[in-house]
């Protein structure tokens, strides 16, 4: 999280005790790696913090390619109280408001997730009728912001949903995520052709499951995935949590190359989560993903559009 990177500050003369965190011992430590530096083979991050990307790597991939900082539209994952989020539906809708969003997809969990407080078919419809009042309240405010219905739909390994199929007509997106055996080495690739290949997902949500420090996330013949999923017409995700970046910038140009359709969203289960937008637009950017394929760029009407043929 630190804006600039150390070595810039050093080489500014300016105190590394700018940086969030770094107090006098800690920067005297880290003039010690500038003066002695460590074994060059001790520079790589462990697998477990691999492809991870920094603020400061971030800000400098958006300001070299500005045209993935400008005109993004909206975020298609965010969570609330209905499930495990940590503020209210309408309290999320004003800070992405705040944002200048014009469309979020309101994501929480589906009822195969119950740590997550997961919703069943009648919950969910309670939540919809809530998403209606709520947006009729910020069209009488004069707010372009609108609340797309959606969910964050588990998913088996077999790659199938647990709702069911008259609940999720009701809406405008459907998030399929995996949530269990994720720290399995076998080839999970049959698992995830499933879950592409599965008519009521419209995005392949956090595909990879990676946590930082905590998981590695699944392994699959990522091409022949990313295929499928260009062939049925359902999106990847950059999932842009912090802990999690899923899909990284490795994956995302095979994703490219695939010619698949990129959702973005942050994941945020507290309005101040909600700037880490900025992470999937750098991964996006990094990875040259043509940003005519980014859901997040497009019209709000053209995207409803987009979704209905889906």
């Amino acid at each position: 999280m630190w804006p600039e990177e150390a070595t810039q500050l050093v080489q500014a003369d300016r105190s590394l005790t700018e940086l969030t965190a770094v107090g006098p011992w800690t920067a005297r430590m880290i003039h010690g790696w500038f003066d002695e530096p460590p074994p060059s083979e001790d520079w790589e991050p462990p697998p477990l913090r691999r492809g991870f990307l920094t603020l400061a790597e971030v800000r400098a991939a958006l300001a070299a390619h500005p045209e993935y900082a400008e005109g993004v539209r909206g975020d298609l994952q965010m969570h609330t109280t209905y499930s495990d989020g940590r503020a209210t539906l309408r309290d999320m809708a004003a800070a992405a408001a705040a944002r200048g969003h014009e469309f979020v997809a309101v994501t929480d969990h589906s009822v195969g997730l119950p740590i997550a407080n997961g919703m069943d078919e009648s919950r969910l419809a309670v939540e919809l009728a809530d998403i209606d009042a709520a947006n009729a309240e910020l069209v009488s405010r004069g707010e372009r912001l609108r609340l797309l219905k959606s969910l964050e739909m588990n998913l088996s390994p077999e790659g199938e949903g647990d709702m069911e199929p008259e609940a999720l007509a009701q809406l405008d997106l459907v998030l399929g995520a995996f949530h269990s055996k994720l720290r399995v080495a076998e080839d999970q690739t049959e698992r995830y052709l499933a879950a592409v290949r599965n008519p009521e997902v419209t995005v392949l949500a956090h595909p990879r499951c990676r946590m930082w420090n905590r998981r590695l996330g699944l392994h699959a013949d990522w091409p022949r995935v990313f295929d499928a999923a260009a062939e049925a017409g359902t999106a990847l995700e950059i999932d842009t949590h912090l802990s999690r970046q899923d899909l990284d910038v490795e994956l995302l140009e095979l994703a490219r190359d695939a010619g698949c359709a990129i959702s973005i969203g942050t994941d945020a289960h507290h309005p101040d989560e909600l700037r880490f937008l900025e992470y999937g637009l750098a991964a996006a950017a990094l990875a040259g993903v043509p940003r005519e394929r980014i859901l997040n760029f497009m019209p709000l009407e053209d995207l409803l559009t987009l979704l209905r043929e889906r």
